[in-house]
């Protein structure tokens, strides 16, 4: 995606418009895309919050700078081959550009599934509770995800579908991709078999926004609701996390939160990795196991305690 210099993203219901907002800075010649920039504030500000709850909690800070230093690059490593294998048409005829991830294309769920293969591989070798690992680091990875989402504002990416509420947000349509201009038999045809997906492009392409001559569609912006979800998650896991039952708690606490707020949110989604074949959006499905499963842990370990008790 070639982003415009001069395009700008407004917020007209709240107010708010950034003007002349790029995607990249150039720096000695060499682009440096934001995205990367958001990400990367995003992981030191995770280690700093995890370093800072172990502390808190009696633990060895340095434990975690040496798992932060191999969980980061894994779970960037999963994160990618995750987006690739649910969206493969998309390097099918250019398989290097599985390497560029300056423009995006990172999935959350692939880094944690590889963050919380990584915990346990760690916890093994240090001989320390999973656990209690978990319960720290997950309010790292939390953290990350809070600042992370907003290299999706840069990239102007992860919006979903058409809205006027007080939260809508305009995009310039040369910045969004090929849905929003290609002949609507072309989009019918790609999104034949995904029904709900396709309502929503249409209805987007059928609301535009025209101002000063440039054509804008008007949008939720997801990436800002599960920038704030995760805020609120987080606040809740402090809080909790001097209270817990047992190790892992705070942990499995983390994956019903968010799990709950992404299930929802990725329900108003207009750009979704799907289950091959299917309409169904992975990271949806993905999200409801999560909270299903997380909930029944919590409710059997509880009463195992109670049994323990008595």
């Amino acid at each position: 995606m070639v982003y415009n210099a001069a395009t700008s993203i407004k917020f007209p219901n709240l107010g708010i418009e950034f003007n002349n907002l790029g995607s990249s800075i150039d720096v000695f010649g060499f682009k440096i895309a934001y995205y990367g920039i958001v990400i990367a504030l995003g992981m030191a500000a995770g280690y700093l919050v995890a370093q800072w709850q172990a502390k808190r909690t009696k633990q060895n800070p340095d434990l975690y700078l040496d798992f932060a230093l191999y969980a980061i690059i894994l779970s960037v490593i999963g994160a990618r081959l995750f987006y690739v294998i649910f969206s493969w048409d998309e390097f099918r005829d250019d398989p290097i550009q599985i390497l560029n991830i300056r423009q995006g294309g990172l999935a959350i769920y692939g880094g944690i599934i590889v963050a919380v293969i990584t915990a346990w591989i760690y916890s093994k070798i240090k001989k320390m509770s999973f656990g209690l690992l978990a319960d720290t680091a997950c309010l790292g990875l939390v953290t990350g995800q809070i600042i992370g989402r907003w290299g999706n504002f840069f990239n102007r990416e992860v919006f979903g579908k058409y809205t006027n509420g007080l939260f809508s947000m305009l995009l310039d349509i040369r910045d969004v991709g090929y849905d929003y201009t290609s002949p609507v038999s072309y989009i019918t045809e790609k999104y034949a078999d995904k029904p709900d997906m396709l309502n929503r492009i249409l209805e987007i392409r059928e609301n535009p926004v025209v101002i000063n001559g440039i054509t804008y569609i008007q949008v939720h912006p997801t990436f800002l609701y599960e920038s704030l979800w995760n805020l609120m998650v987080l606040i809740l896991l402090i809080l909790y996390s001097k209270h817990k039952k047992f190790n892992g708690e705070v942990f499995i606490l983390y994956l019903a939160g968010y799990g709950l707020g992404r299930a929802w949110i990725e329900g108003i989604r207009s750009d979704q990795l799907f289950l091959w074949g299917t309409p169904f959006a992975v990271s949806q499905v993905l999200s409801a196991l999560l909270v299903i499963v997380a909930i029944a842990i919590i409710i059997i370990r509880r009463r195992q305690l109670r049994k323990n008790v008595r």
